[in-house]
């Protein structure tokens, strides 16, 4: 698997690496570590997640710059579904804590009129989870929750892992979406 070294603008031409190349990092899933800033994780996930969708065989668009609310467009059929990517490594005992709140500097919450799905990127683990957004954003707005992509310890507790690798919730409409969880 080759990378780009990561750093200033003048480092985004430099030649691909192996993750082997990145002193210090031995697994290969570590390389996320070598990021200089949250944003540059940002990017690299949503890469991960175009490039996740494709092979699954969905029509991937990328809005231009950073002034829309969602990240990657789905294109499928007569459906374009808005998804905001977020990932995490903040392993809080046995699963990891995921934020879904806009960047810092974002004045605005993300609304129902803006997003359809959240993919939630566990990086450690490599797990992607599907989440309509209207489960997070509806009546009782949840900013964060805990995801167990390993073995949960006790079943009742883990509301998200319906939600692990999920991918067939991009065949979904809007509404589709929505009736979901209307009835959870």
């Amino acid at each position: 698997m080759y990378f780009r070294q990561q750093g200033g603008l003048a480092d985004r031409c430099a030649p691909l690496r192996k993750v082997g190349d990145f002193k210090g990092i031995t697994n290969p899933m570590d390389h996320w570590k070598k990021f200089t800033s949250f944003k540059q994780r940002g990017e690299w996930v949503e890469l991960r997640f175009m490039a996740e969708a494709a092979e699954h065989g969905f029509c991937v668009v990328k809005p231009y710059g950073d002034t829309r609310s969602y990240d990657v467009g789905i294109d499928h059929g007569p459906n374009y579904l808005r998804v905001q990517v977020k990932s995490t490594t903040c392993r809080t005992g046995t699963g990891y804590f995921c934020q879904f709140k806009p960047h810092y500097l974002k004045k605005q919450d993300y609304t129902l009129a803006q997003l359809d799905l959240f993919a939630a990127y566990v990086i450690p683990v490599a797990a992607w989870y599907i989440i309509p957004a209207a489960l997070l954003l509806g009546a009782e707005r949840k900013t964060g929750i805990m995801l167990y992509p390993v073995e949960p310890l006790k079943k009742d507790r883990y509301s998200y892992e319906a939600y692990k690798e999920a991918w067939p919730l991009l065949y979904k409409s809007r509404r589709a979406l929505v009736a979901r969880t209307k009835h959870r």
